[in-house]
C-alpha cells in the first residue's frame, strides 16, 4: 500500500480487509516471536522442516511428521528422545519445541542441572511453590538430561505424564 495509485484502485472494503489481514499477521508473528523467546530453546533456529532424514540416523520420516502435527500435545502425551551422544537429540527436541510454539503452545527448554539449581534456590528463598506453578503451566517442557547429570537424552514432556512416544 506504499503507492497511492494502488490504494486508490481498491474500494473501502478491500482496503479494510487488507489492513485487517496485515494486523492479524503482525500480531501472530509477534506472539510466535514472544513464545520462542520465552522458550529459551538451546537451538532457536531448529525447525521440523530442516530435519535430516538420512537413513543412517534412523529417523522415521512419517513418524516425525506425524508428531509435528501436534496431536500428542493435545492429548498430553510425552515424547522421549533417546540415542547415543551427538546424534542430534537436543536439536530435534528444540525443533519439536519450535513447532509447538507455532501451534500456539507455551514451551520451555531447561537443562536438568540448571533446573536442579533453580529448584534448590527456590526452596531456600521460599519461591518453590511459584516455580512449580510456573513449570506446571508450560504446555511443552523440554528437559535436557545432559551429560553432566550422567544422562545423555533430552526428554520432551507435554502436559501430564501420560503415554510416551519415541522418535
Amino acid at each position: 500500500m506504499a503507492e497511492k495509485g494502488q490504494a486508490s484502485e481498491l474500494d473501502r472494503e478491500e482496503w479494510l480487509a487488507l489492513m485487517l489481514d496485515r494486523e492479524a499477521a503482525t500480531r501472530a508473528d509477534r506472539r510466535l516471536t514472544n513464545r520462542l523467546r520465552l522458550a529459551r530453546l538451546r537451538f532457536a533456529e531448529a525447525c521440523i522442516e530442516d530435519i535430516d532424514f538420512d537413513p543412517a540416523r534412523g529417523l522415521d520420516r512419517r513418524n516425525i511428521l506425524s508428531l509435528a502435527q501436534g496431536e500428542w500435545l493435545k492429548t498430553h502425551d510425552n515424547l522421549i528422545l533417546v540415542g547415543q551422544t551427538g546424534t542430534g537429540k537436543t536439536w530435534l527436541a528444540c525443533a519439536f519445541g519450535h513447532q509447538a510454539a507455532r501451534l500456539d503452545r507455551s514451551v520451555l527448554y531447561v537443562r536438568m542441572p540448571r533446573l536442579f539449581e533453580d529448584l534448590a534456590m527456590a526452596r531456600l528463598d521460599g519461591r518453590l511453590p511459584r516455580l512449580i506453578d510456573k513449570l506446571a503451566r508450560v504446555q511443552l517442557l523440554i528437559l535436557d538430561l545432559c551429560e553432566a547429570c550422567g544422562y545423555v537424552e533430552p526428554t520432551v514432556y507435554s502436559g501430564d505424564c501420560g503415554a510416551a512416544a519415541s522418535a
